[in-house]
């Protein structure tokens, strides 16, 4: 009877020396599993929260794109009542204001919810020098295309204003050691071309406009330094605070050259006053708002390749308000600008790095 009490302990013993060495490897397959699929998860992850974030960023910079292409439409309607720089003067000091009730409303608001307040970083010596650069090379540049409008053709300026994206991707190449492959270069040169072609018919190349077209080359010039200095203070401060040291910075160079020109400061009428408002909010607060805000994701770079759809949404805005003429040619300009951003948009050089 013993025995046949004992029989059954060696199978027991084997069917659980079994199971164990069964759930040992099934659990050595999992861990496996774990070790060589958690790492390509979390990269998937990772990889997909980076391309969520860039297509916001351009998001963004498209709802940043369109207000900021209403602002040609604004300064023309300001411009019955008030010089250009009194415009700029009053765009600039506007928008301060406003960047200065949104940041104090945000203060207020989180002290009366008992939120911690945010920490800011100290300004540094440097950090002052780069925000009143951003005010001083953002206004030259204000400054420098206005007048050059006073000296050359439209399309002249317009067209040197437009190879802000050429100085910027040089200024990232030599100051910034950056590199760029070939698909944003190629997308490049065909939105280029583009943008140069939607003014050529009136491009005019005499001797006289030559002062002026040497001005619109500066504009482009401090507009890309802009870009590239608001970059580079991105990794440190949010969008507003550039913003308000910029138009403050701004507001302050260009009211004595309105001044001493003698002009008309403010406008004298409710319909004056709403169109400087409306510059200064929806293109300035807003719409440049949305432009440094997305350098925090977007390279300077492609920012300034992206605003060269500028002109093109202004010209339709202009056929659409005002009747002006678009001929086959501008449209088929327009296009190959798309075409170029399309190249540029889907190159590896959009990011930041």
């Amino acid at each position: 009877m013993s025995k046949k009490l004992e029989l059954p302990e060696p199978n027991i013993e084997r069917q659980h020396n079994i199971l164990e060495k069964t759930e040992l490897n099934s659990a050595l397959t999992t861990e496996d599993q774990t070790i060589v699929l958690g790492k390509p998860d979390s990269l998937k992850n990772g990889e997909l929260a980076e391309s969520q974030g860039k297509i916001w960023a351009i998001v963004s910079l498209s709802a940043a794109l369109l207000a900021v292409s209403l602002a040609a439409i604004f300064i023309r309607l300001s411009e019955r009542e008030i010089s250009p720089n009194a415009t700029v003067f009053n765009r600039l000091w506007i928008a301060t204001v406003v960047f200065g009730l949104w940041n104090g409303a945000g203060v207020a608001r989180r002290r009366m919810s008992g939120a911690e307040v945010e920490e800011r970083s100290n300004y540094t010596l440097q950090d002052v020098m780069l925000l009143t650069a951003v005010g001083v090379v953002s206004s030259a540049s204000v400054v420098f295309w206005a007048w050059s409008l006073s000296q050359t053709n439209v399309a002249n300026s317009t067209v040197l204003r437009n190879l802000t994206p050429l100085f910027t991707t040089l200024g990232g190449w030599l100051l910034l050691g950056r590199r760029f492959d070939n698909r944003f270069l190629v997308g490049l040169a065909v939105a280029l071309c583009g943008a140069i072609a939607i003014g050529i018919d009136d491009l005019q190349t005499a001797g006289d406009n030559l002062a002026g077209d040497f001005a619109a080359l500066l504009s482009a010039m401090f507009y890309a330094g802009n870009l590239l200095i608001s970059e580079h203070l991105r990794t440190k401060f949010p969008a507003k605070t550039i913003l308000i040291w910029r138009c403050f910075i701004g507001s302050i160079l260009v009211l004595p050259l309105v001044l001493l020109a003698g002009d008309r400061v403010f406008p004298y009428s409710w319909q004056g006053w709403l169109t400087v408002i409306a510059l200064a909010v929806i293109c300035q607060a807003f719409g440049q708002g949305l432009l440094i805000h997305s350098l925090g994701r977007l390279s300077s770079e492609f920012v300034a390749f992206f605003l060269l759809l500028e002109p093109v949404i202004t010209a339709i805005m202009a056929w659409v308000l005002f009747s002006e003429s678009l001929s086959l040619f501008n449209w088929f300009s327009f296009s190959v600008v798309l075409a170029g951003i399309y190249l540029g948009k889907s190159s590896g050089s959009v990011a930041k790095k």
